[in-house]
């Protein structure tokens, strides 16, 4: 059973989190979920990680800030920056102790590095994998739409104007009469080949409960962020990185520069998928979870026996 719990931040700010899985796992996975969605898109991921039985890490999922279950969050705190500080302080108050393997999904992968820019040495001292999906650290350097060049650039333009006006209509949230507007759009936005109609429902919902704030807000850092050096500084940690090579937001370009800048990453290119990889491409992406969280208990157990060794 799942356990539902939340976390008051500094700034007031409240975090929905839920916990699944034993108590004493040797490792603990958090997952952080992209812009406009919620903890849910990694339903699937969850549940292949309950399969593992004796060997099956804690899991955490929650939903950020402005995002979900989450309350809502003030403009000048809609950054990535902040996200890399709750996310520190999502592992600080539950998974305080042990190693933690750090999943993140479009804007989540973002924070995760943001995390690891921000607090280095809690980051070098506590991560044993990762899992990047559908994500960048680089901004929007390669985010084309899958459009021609100049055309994109058009839409861009569009796109950050609307952002800024979203950004100050405040903590109100799209009306689910409205969302079934937005399916087709969202639709080729998001997905490639294939949609399952529950995916895309899922993806409504999460988009349904983001503020407009948050909505608006988070654009202006997801579009300059730039962290591919912060990322070398931690080239021996495991890594899994993922992309669809159909994603018109962080194309397959965006995974390998990332896969460059970890050595031990393991990069998987998936034909005819879009954005929204742990929806529609859920048994990759758990399989890659799967084999890094493996990665992850075999090096605690070594360092584990090397702890007896000296002690004897």
């Amino acid at each position: 059973m799942s356990e539902r719990t939340e976390i008051t931040l500094a700034d007031g700010v409240r975090l929905h989190a839920e916990i699944d899985g034993p108590r004493d796992a040797p490792v603990t996975v958090v997952l952080a979920h992209g812009w406009c969605l919620d903890r849910r898109t990694w339903r699937h991921q969850v549940d292949a990680l309950r399969g593992l039985g004796r060997r099956a890490p804690r899991v955490i999922t929650y939903d950020t800030r402005g995002h979900g279950r989450s309350s809502a969050t003030r403009r000048r705190s809609a950054t990535l920056d902040q996200l890399g500080d709750d996310l520190a302080e999502v592992l600080r108050r539950l998974a305080p102790a042990g190693p933690v393997v750090l999943g993140g999904h479009s804007m989540g992968g973002m924070t995760i590095m943001e995390y690891a820019h921000r607090h280095p040495d809690e980051f070098s001292g506590r991560v044993a994998g990762l899992l990047l999906v559908s994500t960048t650290a680089e901004g929007h350097t390669h985010t084309r739409y899958g459009l021609p060049e100049s055309v994109a650039g058009v839409l861009r333009v569009g796109e950050t104007l609307g952002a800024g006006v979203l950004a100050r209509s405040g903590a109100w949230r799209p009306h689910r009469i409205v969302l079934p507007a937005l399916a087709p759009a969202l639709r080729w936005l998001l997905f490639g080949d294939q949609c399952a109609d529950d995916a895309l429902g899922l993806t409504l919902r999460g988009v349904g409960r983001a503020s407009l704030r948050s909505i608006g807000g988070f654009r202006a850092s997801i579009g300059a962020q730039q962290r591919l050096d912060t990322l070398a500084a931690f080239a021996d940690v495991p890594a899994a990185v993922l992309v669809g090579d159909r994603d018109r937001l962080t194309p397959p370009p965006c995974a390998e520069s990332i896969a460059g800048a970890l050595p031990n990453a393991r990069l998987t290119v998936c034909p005819g998928a879009g954005h929204m990889l742990p929806l529609e491409r859920p048994e990759e992406v758990s399989a890659a979870l799967v084999e890094v969280v493996r990665r992850a208990n075999r090096a605690t157990r070594r360092a584990t026996r090397a702890q007896y060794r000296k002690a004897a």
